[in-house]
């Protein structure tokens, strides 16, 4: 989420900052053009590939811990889709991501960026994962587990995989404390803010629908008990945040960012120096708002 408050001048914070700039370059793992192959050898639709990956690391767990760790999809998706990745072999399906990852890299980066840049910033990001506290962050602690693959690309992209799941961890307990279970997240964070000039990342209903494997039902149900918490209002556009609902969206937001911060602070270089990375994977125009050029 993208919060909707003013930053001041030289005020924006550093894990805000770290998020922002390199959560385009992580979620090529979720919208790439090598998903049907890799789908199609490991036996799995989208759903099953996308739990089986993410949550590989985890082991062959209960699902009900993977729809914890997930927090707003719908548990009975979760559940069939970790039961069918655990039959086709939870290393099988980490490891043919990682295939479509680096080979999708490589054709994005090709020669403009080397090994020896690659591994450095891919030290760099590591060396930041490994002084995490991971207690509390199951799904990042996980990931942290998982041993560094064998290409810079790929070092580089699961480094920052464990920071970004450290920030989910943390981002979940803010949530919690807020009173915000499952999928009422999804649907607070898709809401109207009371200010609509404000740019932030929302998937929009038809896409959280598709992917979280709620019904219009359910969203209609969700909406409600956000309206009975004072937390949003109908209109003629869907729902948007009351002002008290605004107060708590930046509540969440400050309270994920500064749970952050320290692990964050003096990182301003390596987050500028992996930017022209970043912009590669943004305008190969596999990822969603991209087109091809």
């Amino acid at each position: 989420m993208t919060s909707p408050r003013s930053e001041s001048p030289g005020t924006e914070s550093v894990a805000r900052l770290a998020y922002e700039t390199l959560e385009p370059f992580h979620i090529l793992a979720y919208f790439n053009p090598g998903l049907g192959p890799a789908q199609k050898d490991t036996g799995l639709d989208g759903h099953a590939f996308y739990v089986g990956a993410r949550a590989a690391p985890l082991g062959p767990c209960a699902p009900e811990v993977v729809t914890s760790t997930f927090y707003n999809f719908n548990p009975e998706l979760v559940a069939r889709s970790w039961a069918a990745a655990v039959d086709a072999g939870l290393e099988k399906v980490h490891e043919r991501r990682n295939a479509m990852l680096d080979d999708s890299l490589r054709e994005i980066l090709g020669d403009a960026f080397d090994d020896a840049l690659l591994d450095g910033l891919a030290s760099g990001y590591t060396e930041l994962a490994a002084r995490l506290p991971l207690t509390g962050r199951t799904l990042a602690a996980a990931w942290a587990a998982v041993p560094p693959p064998d290409t810079p690309r790929l070092r580089l992209w699961q480094a920052i995989a464990v920071l970004r799941e450290w920030r989910g961890d943390n981002h979940i307990a803010a949530l919690v404390l807020n009173g915000l279970n499952g999928f009422d997240a999804a649907v607070f964070h898709e809401a109207q803010l009371p200010d609509p000039t404000v740019s932030r990342r929302v998937m929009g209903k038809r896409v959280v629908l598709l992917t979280r494997g709620y019904s219009e039902q359910d969203w209609e149900d969700s909406v409600d008990r956000l309206v009975a918490a004072g937390l949003a209002e109908r209109d003629e556009q869907g729902h948007r945040l009351t002002a008290h609902g605004a107060a708590v969206y930046d509540d969440i937001e400050a309270t994920t960012d500064a749970a952050g911060e320290s692990v964050w602070a003096g990182s301003e270089d390596l987050i500028e120096r992996t930017r022209p990375i970043v912009k590669a994977v943004i305008d190969a125009g596999v990822l969603p708002g991209t087109r091809n050029k």
